[in-house]
């Protein structure tokens, strides 16, 4: 393997992971708002199940759910924008 070339003090070209990268990061973004989707439906269920059984303190449980799946939805939404900004990373 020959040694990276120092060209203006930096140690190694710059990384670009090409097309491909950018296909795997949108196809894990929609799987990620699929699978957000899919837990918001299963806890407005067990929610709706849980009200019809009248099973007290349950409130809480399905709110906090419900706040994990939203706050996942938001950190696989904003992967891809954060890695756009970013752009190619010197390494």
């Amino acid at each position: 393997m020959p040694a990276p070339a120092v060209t203006g003090g930096a140690l190694a070209a710059v990384f670009d992971p090409g097309p491909e990268a950018a296909f795997l990061l949108n196809l894990l973004a929609w799987c990620g708002t699929a699978a957000g989707v899919a837990g918001v439906i299963v806890t407005g269920t067990l929610m709706a199940l849980h009200l019809r059984q009248g099973i007290p303190g349950a409130d809480f449980e399905h709110i906090r759910s419900l706040i994990v799946v939203l706050l996942a939805c938001v950190l696989v939404g904003s992967a891809g924008p954060i890695v756009t900004f970013l752009g190619p990373l010197g390494l």
